[in-house]
């Protein structure tokens, strides 16, 4: 149990037979009433975000979150499978599980699958992964004096900007927190 005073970020907690991630806390003290934790939190299965006002001594219990690196298998049109590397068993996720993640993992890959008493809730996809350019514009040399961009689709389906300079066939790394290009492989 964790009391409402003690919450710090990234925690998780069951609250309303719900769990929830503690997103943002501010401890509020005021001239006449009783002080109060104010607290934005993010439900884990459905990502939906909200803000509440707590007492600081309401005690909530703490939700443990297992994560397991899992390798990305093939989609089939409905599931997304994932492969436990130690266990070999198959895992099917929906699209709603895989959501951003899957724009960045190809077959193949590493995700980190994380559970909430044994349910997967969330594919989470490595910091940093190379992927091919499979199509984008030719740059012109010259265009312009700053760094000017141009879209480029990656080989999972993936648009974003790149510097002139890249070209099909080229390898990227491309950062999954932010979506952004960082460097040609």
């Amino acid at each position: 149990m964790v009391s409402a005073g003690d919450f710090r970020k990234g925690i998780t907690i069951e609250m309303d037979g719900d769990i929830y991630q503690v997103m943002d806390f501010q401890h509020v003290k005021t001239a006449r009433g009783a002080a109060f934790v104010r607290t934005k939190v993010k439900n884990i299965m459905t990502g939906t975000i909200k803000d509440v006002t707590l007492n600081p001594n309401d005690r909530y219990p703490i939700a443990h979150i297992e994560s397991k690196e899992m390798q990305y298998l093939y989609n089939d049109g409905t599931f997304y499978y994932f492969m436990d590397n130690e266990t070999y068993d198959q895992l099917p996720l929906d699209e709603g599980q895989v959501k951003e993640a899957i724009r960045y993992i190809k077959e193949n890959d590493n995700a980190i699958i994380r559970f909430y008493q044994g349910k997967p809730f969330e594919v989470e996809a490595p910091n940093f992964v190379e992927l091919k350019v499979s199509h984008t514009e030719p740059g012109i040399k010259g265009d312009t004096a700053t760094g000017a961009t141009k879209p480029a689709t990656l080989e999972t389906g993936l648009v974003l900007n790149v510097p002139l300079f890249i070209n099909i066939g080229d390898v990227i790394k491309v950062d999954t927190r932010t979506g952004e290009y960082l460097s040609r492989v």
